[in-house]
């Protein structure tokens, strides 16, 4: 190599975006989702994941090789496991652990975080849009629920006092993977039932099922639910469920999931403000006089940019930006995909139909 070579500026190279993707595990007391973590924690799968459990079974093995202060309290502390894993226990919702965890980037490449029994997804799922500092490092690659086959339904059945969605429907709800396990306890029309009371919740979610909880690792990571590219596309979803005219004039009481389509260009700004109304003034209402409650929006949109524009909305938060260009032949429909209760598709379908700028195809 000659002196001249040696002086020349190297190219640079982009670095590359390092976040980690992190999937939230959620499920009722009893579901299979410590079983699941269990798996993940102890199978030679050559990957190396963090895995935040912040519940046990009595005698766990996992549990016993954590530190146990004088107290009996258990200690935040990491354990690195011989398949490349690394545990953590914590009795919160793991975001100090999360936060512990980022100290150690470098050795993990996916964290697995398990949410309580009765936990409610959304605001753990809220803390990767709102904590800058933790989007910075980590990015919400999708939400799995555990259901047991055998006590689902029950779960699901629970009246709450204030008349709110219980803690088993929001979870179904928001979920992007739903596992139903313990199939083996149930017979054939039992489980069929289960899976249509599922389906009527939530439209869009994958199912998988199991008995023990064991499943490839490939049917719950690297999902990308929240980025438009993920393994069951917005686009691959709109064309196989979810949207039926069937339900053009009922309101839905329960927690179910009603998709809108329209032809035209969408005005994002009114449109954001729609959603805005919905969402966080929470002052749409029905034709009965109940504000439709929204758990879970995600759609694609066309706008005036040659690009679609994905829309993710958890609860009371909501994003959106643009991913891969329009095919110069395919028609661009908008899609809207709302999942909550007290959904009505007349007044939904007005509303959105306002922010298009050419009338939609009736």
């Amino acid at each position: 190599m000659s002196d001249s070579e040696e002086d020349d500026i190297p190219d640079l190279v982009p670095a590359e975006n390092n976040r980690v993707p992190i999937t939230i595990i959620t499920g009722f007391l009893g579901s299979g989702k410590t079983t699941l973590l269990n798996y993940v924690l102890t199978e030679q799968h050559g990957k190396k994941i963090a895995v935040i459990m912040n519940e046990f079974g009595e005698g766990d093995s996992i549990e016993k090789s954590m530190s146990i202060g004088q107290e009996g309290e258990l200690f935040e502390e990491w354990l690195e496991l011989r398949n490349g894993c690394l545990c953590c226990s914590v009795k919160d919702n793991g975001v100090k652990a999360i936060e512990n965890l980022m100290t150690k980037k470098g050795k993990f490449d996916y964290v697995l975080l398990e949410t309580t029994g009765l936990a409610d997804p959304g605001p753990i799922a809220s803390i990767f849009w709102l904590d800058e500092e933790l989007c910075s490092d980590l990015f919400l690659d999708g939400i799995i629920t555990v259901v047991d086959a055998k006590y689902c339904e029950k779960y699901l059945n629970q009246k709450k006092k204030d008349n709110s969605i219980n803690e088993a429907t929001r979870q179904i709800a928001m979920s992007d993977v739903i596992i139903i396990n313990k199939i083996d306890l149930v017979a054939e029309e039992e489980l069929h039932q289960l899976k249509s009371r599922i389906r009527n919740i939530n439209s869009y979610a994958t199912f998988l099922e199991t008995a023990q909880s064991k499943t490839d690792l490939n049917n719950i990571l690297d999902l990308n639910a929240y980025d438009g590219k993920g393994k069951n596309s917005l686009e691959d979803l709109f064309k196989t469920r979810g949207y039926s005219k069937d339900n053009l004039h009922k309101i839905d009481e329960d927690v179910g999931t009603l998709t809108i389509e329209c032809k035209g260009c969408m005005n994002k700004q009114l449109f954001d403000k729609a959603v805005q109304n919905i969402l966080w003034d929470k002052n749409t209402k029905n034709s009965n006089g109940n504000v439709m409650e929204i758990l879970r929006l995600k759609g694609l949109l066309s706008t005036s940019e040659d690009k679609r524009l994905v829309i993710q909305g958890v609860q009371e938060l909501y994003d959106s930006f643009y991913t891969t260009p329009w095919e110069k032949t395919e028609d661009r429909i908008n899609r809207i995909v709302f999942i909550g209760k007290n959904l009505e598709r007349q007044i939904l379908e007005d509303i959105i139909f306002k922010c298009v700028t050419d009338s939609p195809a009736s």
